[in-house]
């Protein structure tokens, strides 16, 4: 995807300055163009390019050393290529030391030119997919791993970069599938714990033993089974953090547990008579109204106030659609190298179609969306036909009429048909429904569905 990688031209010759970012946009990159250093400095402040071209010799107050010198501290990431019409051994000496990555002679060669940025490209294209591949495989995503533009998001980002290294509990509300898990991670790998374990449990999926077992572990014997002693989430964790997803979902009695493990900062493993004491932060998630919860009595108020030391509230995708380009963009990069496919971008007919749609699986469900389009793509580009599928989606809703049954009956039957539909694969059933295995898992066992 060449027009992912932007190059800055920076000359005050206007013949070469044109004639060069003629030639890159030839080759199918995005090309923006500086008459001077201040300039170029100006336009890396704005926007982050991939390869800087840097005349040595510029009037105006800052020459190209200089120039590459802000830009480098701008942009460290960023390659600088440096020409110049006056080549000697002590300027190219310079140019390197102060962070060039090549440095060219006037006349340029196009076609080295070429040459020289494809190179360039490909290493950044490896150091890419070896950086994606790190994250996918430890999951330590930051906050400025988060792809937003939008006033409320760029707040919540602050809020995670204020709470990352303090020891207090946060609780993170939003609809499935807005990424509260990555905003956890985001705290925890932002923060001074970073080095510790990052453990998340899924208190939807598993039954209430279970999940007690899996909190906190279980002594030799504890039942049938239990042939040695385990440790439970929270030891596994200890001198990091723990993120109890989905905590709207645990039982009464596991509530009074956990309120105790943060309040005293210890346990008892299952089957066990000796305390066992860790330190640990909590972060917990929830796609329901917890305030709400504790009115009609199904969560304890103690508890709660516990977990909403801080509050992170994630907007629904619909509600930030400045984002879906962004994001289907990131998206687009990470799913087409996964699959093996070189694909220059989504066209605007294709964003038109994204911007349109409602997301009620919000961003889980653009990112399906996304790897569904690049899987059948046929062509270089995606465009809206890829995402045809959605068109379908929309007008099957217009077209769905409400039957006279209450809202958990209609629930209980939409999770049954989407796991016919599927053959009982829950993880398909709940992408098609927009919403998270852990979810799907809870509403089977609630409404007690047959697989």
């Amino acid at each position: 995807m060449k027009e992912r990688w932007q190059i800055l031209v920076i000359d005050d010759e206007e013949v070469m300055r044109e004639s060069l970012a003629a030639w890159l946009r030839e080759d199918g990159y995005t090309v923006d163009t500086a008459a001077s250093g201040l300039d170029g400095v100006s336009h890396a402040r704005q926007k982050e390019y991939a390869i800087y071209f840097i005349d040595l010799k510029m009037p105006g107050g800052m020459d190209g050393i200089e120039t590459m010198m802000e830009i480098r501290r701008l942009q460290p990431d960023a390659s600088v290529i440096i020409i110049t019409a006056y080549a000697t051994v002590d300027t190219a000496i310079t140019a390197m030391k102060e962070g060039a990555q090549e440095y060219i002679v006037k006349p340029c060669n196009p076609e080295e030119i070429s040459m020289l940025v494809e190179r360039i490209i490909k290493i950044k294209n490896l150091q890419r997919e070896n950086q994606l591949l790190r994250k996918r495989l430890t999951g330590q995503y930051e906050f400025r791993d988060i792809v937003t533009k939008n006033p409320k998001m760029l707040a919540m980002l602050e809020l995670v970069r204020d709470v990352a290294s303090m020891r207090s509990t946060v609780l993170i509300r939003g609809e499935s599938g807005t990424g509260k898990e990555l905003v956890a991670r985001a705290v925890h790998f932002s923060g001074d714990r970073a080095e510790k374990a990052f453990v998340a449990v899924s208190c939807a999926s598993l039954a209430e033993t279970l999940l007690e077992s899996e909190l906190f572990g279980y002594e030799k014997g504890a039942f049938t089974g239990a042939n040695a002693q385990t440790k439970g989430k929270f030891e596994i964790a200890a001198g990091g953090t723990i993120f109890l997803d989905e905590i709207g979902d645990i039982s009464p009695k596991l509530q009074a547990d956990l309120l105790r493990v943060l309040q005293e900062k210890r346990f008892y493993r299952l089957g066990g008579t000796n305390e066992v004491q860790v330190d640990v932060r909590v972060i917990a998630a929830t796609n329901k109204d917890l305030a709400e919860e504790v009115r009609e009595g199904r969560f304890r108020d103690d508890l709660y106030y516990r977990l909403n030391v801080i509050e992170i509230q994630i907007p629904p995708l619909r509600a930030r659609r400045e984002d879906i380009p962004m994001l289907a963009r990131h998206l687009l990069e990470r799913l087409a190298s996964e699959c093996g496919k070189e694909l220059s971008g989504i066209n605007e007919d294709a964003l038109k179609v994204l911007l349109a749609y409602d997301w009620p699986g919000n961003v889980r469900e653009l990112e399906n969306a996304i790897e569904r389009a690049v899987v059948t793509c046929r062509g270089r580009q995606l465009t809206a036909d890829d995402f045809s599928f959605l068109s379908q989606t929309m007008e099957a809703r217009a077209n769905f009429s409400v039957p006279p049954i209450t809202l958990q009956e209609l629930e209980k039957l939409a999770v049954q048909a989407a796991l016919e539909r599927s053959s009982g694969n829950v993880k398909e059933a709940a992408q098609s429904l927009g919403i998270d295995r852990s979810t799907m898992y809870e509403k089977i066992k609630r409404y007690e569905i047959p697989r």
